[in-house]
């Protein structure tokens, strides 16, 4: 019994530490956050980047959307992105196998025509039907494929597209008009060659869309969807700001990213055996680039911004955040070769042991640490100091990190301008602590005993962003 109670103990240590190390990880990216954000908005204030708008030096840029049964959101994504305030760019809608009116749908807002168009699959891909085209619409076309998935229906937009970078969104989303001038201010000014670049994505609920485009930003009526908002300003804004200094990140967004289409076809395109397609093709490129001793950066930009829909539904929500824990898992695992390896630098010895010790394992030790905690708490095992540190470490102080994001917010881009919507924010970044986040670590542990048991197939998710 005493070499039970022992353990015990030193296993609520542990889960102490860990705690206390984590939040140290995360003071670190919310202080670098802080700086970068704030350098960057001195920055943009005088930049010039709307003046290459009108320049013939800016790059085409091609906007993949892949969709299947989207008829509800479809027309009005593909009119946002074609109102984008870029120079020369065109627009793939890849219709991946849709039952429903999506493809209708699109041929009656735009007055298709099919047409025979040359295709060369350089990346293999499920077998492409038809092309549809209007004359009066040039940069704006349509394929029609048998179904093949999210990741299929992108490397058939690829091996179609015809310019150097390229840049997917999702069915259920707008894009900011500026947003695609912003994410490719990084490309044009850098001295290093970056082969990806991902921008913020926002949740759409609650907010008006008037021809393709949010012409008021509101905040949703749900309490699901408040929680998500709070969520993403802390993912986004000191998570992957932060990460991005370090040339860390390995997760962009496929809701809205940009890519450099040559780098991507190197390694094949996205993988088709993943369920997050697009942090995979991160890790992969970052490995490809380290291996050719290539000097390259992928960056995360704080400004550009895309709106998308986010779940509703908790039944929703749950499919969502296993998917994404389960494509964390499975990118980390098949490229474990990189974990800890100095051969690949910083990126071996810091960037993969981040993403494997805090993002990867943290829900199992959040979810057994609250378990073995307070039960050993009321076992008087642990004396009520060290349970109220753990209750610092695990909840009050993610609700500081929670606030403090919103406060970035608040001092930097206000895309919630009323003050309303700071102490709504505000609140819901105390309550996301006391609940919805244990309960998304329950499905992110999920995850894990689905990857254990083989259940790795894609989660579908109607109604929300599927990135």
């Amino acid at each position: 019994m005493a070499l039970i109670v022992a353990a015990t103990v030193v296993i609520n240590y542990l889960v102490g530490i860990y705690y206390g190390l984590t939040n140290l990880i995360y003071t670190s990216l919310l202080t670098i956050a802080l700086i970068i954000i704030l350098r960057h908005i001195k920055r943009i204030k005088y930049s010039s980047f709307r003046e290459f708008s009108l320049s013939p030096q800016t790059p085409p840029i091609s906007i993949l959307i892949p969709a299947n049964n989207e008829e509800k959101n479809i027309t009005a994504s593909v009119s946002s992105a074609l109102g984008i305030n870029y120079p020369f760019f065109e627009v793939i809608v890849i219709d991946d196998g849709s039952t429903d009116s999506t493809l209708q749908n699109l041929i009656n807002a735009f007055d298709l025509k099919k047409i025979d168009l040359i295709y060369r699959d350089v990346i293999k891909t499920a077998p492409v039907k038809t092309f549809y085209y209007n004359p009066q619409l040039p940069n704006l076309l349509i394929i029609s494929k048998e179904k093949g998935g999210k990741a299929d229906a992108l490397n058939c937009g690829i091996n179609i597209c015809h310019s150097p970078y390229f840049c997917s969104v999702d069915a259920d989303s707008v894009l900011e008009r500026d947003a695609l001038l912003r994410l490719i201010m990084p490309i044009l000014e850098s001295g290093k060659r970056i082969i990806a670049c991902g921008g913020v994505v926002r949740a759409l609920n609650g907010s008006e869309v008037i021809n393709g485009a949010v012409e008021k930003v509101n905040l949703p009526r749900t309490i699901l969807a408040l929680l998500q908002i709070v969520e993403y300003l802390r993912a986004f804004l000191f998570g992957r700001v932060g990460l991005d200094a370090l040339n860390a990140t390995l997760i962009l967004s496929g809701t809205f990213s940009l890519f450099d289409k040559q780098a991507v076809i190197e390694v094949n395109g996205f993988s088709t055996d993943t369920v997050t397609e697009d942090m995979e093709l991160i890790v992969r490129l970052h490995r490809k680039q380290v291996e050719k001793e290539r000097p390259y950066q992928i960056k995360f930009i704080s400004d550009p911004v895309c709106w998308t829909e986010v779940p509703e539904k908790l039944s929703l929500l749950g499919r969502q955040r296993r998917r994404w824990h389960l494509g964390l898992i499975q990118s980390v695992l098949k490229h474990k070769i990189m974990l800890l390896n100095p051969k690949y630098g910083a990126l071996g010895l810091f960037v993969m042991p981040y993403y494997f010790f805090v993002e990867m394992l943290s829900p199992i030790v959040e979810v057994f640490g609250y378990i073995i905690v307070i039960g050993c708490y009321f076992l008087h095992v642990i004396s009520l100091e060290f349970f109220l540190l753990f209750l610092t470490l695990a909840i009050f102080y993610g609700t500081f990190l929670s606030t403090a994001s919103i406060f970035l917010e608040e001092l930097t881009y206000r895309r919630y301008p009323l003050w309303r919507h700071l102490f709504t924010l505000l609140l819901f970044g105390i309550l996301e602590n006391f609940g919805y986040r244990q309960v998304n670590s329950v499905w992110r542990m999920q995850a894990f005993f689905n990857y254990i048991i083989g259940r790795r197939e894609w989660e579908y998710v109607r109604g929300g962003s599927r990135s």
